[in-house]
């Protein structure tokens, strides 16, 4: 088993960092417009974000020769009752994003598998979330876990009351099946406490593969609600488990609309702060899903001098100032004033040093931050220009 999940963590982080920043976005395209010819939707999108990576002939051609090889492979192993077929022995079975099966109709025309509906009953105006009564300490418990999960990390502090007041607790037995692989998804689940185990079947024939363990704070189920497809896997309770469970409604009103908006509204403010004007959209979309935004009263310290700098903020809304000690038994001074689109917190994290003046809150603030491992991995290449403000701070 440890030997399966460290052959398969470069393949995890590969997916993580190149390829879920392209399919993201794209996938939220497509549910927010829903073409009518999705083929030329995907390919007029990839061209308008990424026109210096396309290679129009080339990738016409490519594209054209494996699409038919894909379904030559999949009418060859269609006997085995997977799209995937049976894997082969030196083929990576640990591979631990779901794939939505697709089932074949009896006529020459595939049956995709469609997002949910926006019809007038999943107008966001129209929902209202169920509210399950909780105590104050499990509501504690709850924001605890979906705070420190990248899946609910769009919400705003209403959002994120609203979803806890919806969640559900459950408790599972050791070996009990909490989701099987082909049936329908109704909830997903965040884990409060236990181990769970993910398995899946690749071939109709083929014995149940270990994929991963997931651990408290971690959530699993979304596809197949963002997807409406199938149960992509099987998890079931390694030891007792205690898990909170979201229903399809308010997962799809609340949480996925979130992520959509929040897309959208940081890309057009980021898009505004001249530090920003040269990132390719590949960059952008993965520094705003990388992003929060954070709140701050009047008064309240954003950063204080001399704390380790853990994180990058760009002031969204409100007003800020810095302050700073210039004589030592002196009081801090004022030294510079932030408004909207002003950054600051860099200097730190550039040079892995104490924060170098206090930031406080002149008016209630709205920043988005961006943490030292983001910043450190997606920044970079700015690094030249945000140095050039260090001479501001002396």
């Amino acid at each position: 088993v440890h030997g399966d999940l460290r052959k398969m963590d470069p393949e995890m982080e590969y997916l993580t960092n190149n390829v879920n920043p392209i399919l993201e976005p794209l996938v939220l395209d497509l549910l927010v417009h829903r073409p009518e010819d999705t083929v030329s939707f995907i390919w007029q999108w990839m061209e308008e974000k990424y026109p210096r990576n396309l290679d129009a002939k080339k990738s016409f051609k490519e594209i054209g020769t494996t699409e038919k090889k894909r379904e030559e492979e999949e009418d060859k192993n269609e006997a085995y009752g997977s799209e995937k077929g049976a894997p082969s022995s030196d083929e990576n079975e640990d591979d631990l994003i779901d794939d939505i099966p697709i089932k074949k109709t009896s006529g020459v025309t595939r049956k995709a598998i469609s997002a949910e509906s926006y019809g007038d009953w999943n107008k966001k105006e129209n929902f209202v979330a169920r509210n399950i009564p909780k105590t104050e300490d499990q509501k504690k418990r709850i924001r605890t876990k979906l705070q420190a999960s990248f899946l609910f990390s769009s919400l705003d502090s209403k959002e994120l009351e609203i979803v806890i007041g919806a969640m559900e607790e459950k408790h599972f037995s050791p070996s009990e099946p909490v989701i099987k692989q082909g049936d329908e998804g109704d909830n997903l689940y965040v884990v409060e406490a236990g181990t769970l185990i993910c398995t899946k079947r690749f071939g109709k024939d083929q014995e149940p593969k270990f994929l991963k363990e997931y651990q408290p704070g971690e959530a699993f189920g979304e596809l197949a609600l963002l997807y409406n497809a199938p149960r992509a896997a099987n998890i079931s309770a390694k030891t007792n488990a205690t898990l909170w469970s979201l229903d399809r409604a308010t997962f799809n009103n609340i949480v996925k609309s979130s992520a959509i908006k929040k897309r959208s509204r940081y890309e057009e403010f980021l898009k505004g702060i001249k530090i920003f004007s040269t990132i390719e959209p590949y960059e952008m979309t993965k520094i705003v899903d990388a992003g929060k935004p954070a709140e701050f009263k009047a008064g309240e310290f954003i950063i204080q001098e001399g704390q380790e700098g853990d994180a990058f903020y760009i002031l969204e809304n409100g007003e800020a100032y810095a302050t700073k000690i210039l004589e030592i038994g002196q009081p801090p001074k004022k030294v510079m004033d932030y408004k909207k689109g002003s950054y600051f917190g860099e200097l730190a994290l550039l040079k892995n040093t104490p924060r170098a003046a206090n930031v406080i809150a002149k008016t209630d603030c709205t920043c988005f931050t961006i943490d030292r491992h983001t910043f450190k991995r997606l920044l970079g290449p700015l690094d030249t220009i945000l140095k050039r403000n260090m001479e501001v701070y002396k």
